[in-house]
């Protein structure tokens, strides 16, 4: 990756969400939680910019208030990926550059995290790069748990609610699969080449998007870390994380 190729961090917020309504904006000990991703986001060495891309006016002014960089995008987005891609056009990173695509629920995420995905476009060729960290207990059975195998390069080969690679000797040891870690970072130029891409079999029957890049035959780099967040995905979630700011996370 070229030192003069801009980095920018986008973080999708939306206000409409079934389970948690305004979600972005519930107080997380004395600022909303949308404020506290960007903070986290401001902290990564590799951005040389970072903005929220939303489709609501109440998120924007809050944005506004703490002195972040709104963009507002299309109600009619269908996903993070769509939104990341319209707001990095308005900022005029189309053609060139990396746009890391920030998840909005994750107020506790470490910065480390942003820089190793951001590091990992050092190698030549990459066009997306996510990241893993290792299973923890349960996890493995868990469906809402998205597991991600990979190859002996440490590309993608699939991502998946279901326990695999399944063992069918319950003795053996799990390789070359980790815990999905839902943050990303594209090429400019191919992250609007993805937002182009129809949605695919695979990705409609697991529900994860990502699946979309492997189906169309792209490659995505996944590298290995020990970071952890939290995401706040019900009221119980923000509540959780309540209490690891108090106690200093």
């Amino acid at each position: 990756m070229p030192k003069s190729e801009p980095v920018l961090g986008i973080i999708p917020a939306r206000y409409a969400s079934s389970r948690f309504p305004g979600k972005p904006l519930v107080d997380l000990c004395g600022k909303p939680m949308i404020q506290r991703v960007w903070e986290q986001a401001m902290k990564a060495r590799s951005l040389d910019l970072v903005a929220v891309a939303t489709d609501d006016r109440r998120i924007a002014q809050v944005v506004a208030s703490f002195g972040g960089l709104a963009v507002m995008t299309p109600s009619s987005c269908v996903s993070g990926t769509d939104r990341i891609a319209v707001a990095a056009r308005k900022l005029g990173m189309k053609a060139r550059g990396i746009v890391v695509n920030i998840q909005g629920d994750e107020p506790l995420l470490p910065p480390a995290m942003i820089d190793q995905l951001v590091g990992m476009f050092k190698r030549k060729g990459t066009l997306m790069a996510t990241l893993q960290r290792p299973l923890g207990k349960g996890e493995y059975l868990d469906p809402n748990c998205v597991k991600v195998v990979t190859d002996k390069s440490g590309n993608a080969l699939y991502f998946s609610r279901a326990a695999i690679p399944h063992r069918r000797d319950p003795a053996d040891t799990l390789a070359n699969v980790g815990l999905h870690v839902g943050l990303y970072a594209y090429q400019a130029a191919f992250l609007q080449k993805l937002a182009k891409l129809k949605p695919t079999p695979l990705e409609r029957l697991e529900k994860l998007e990502q699946l979309r890049v492997l189906e169309n035959g792209y490659s995505i780099a996944v590298g290995s870390s020990r970071g952890a967040s939290v995401a706040v995905d019900t009221p119980a979630d923000a509540a959780k994380v309540r209490r690891l700011i108090k106690r200093g996370a």
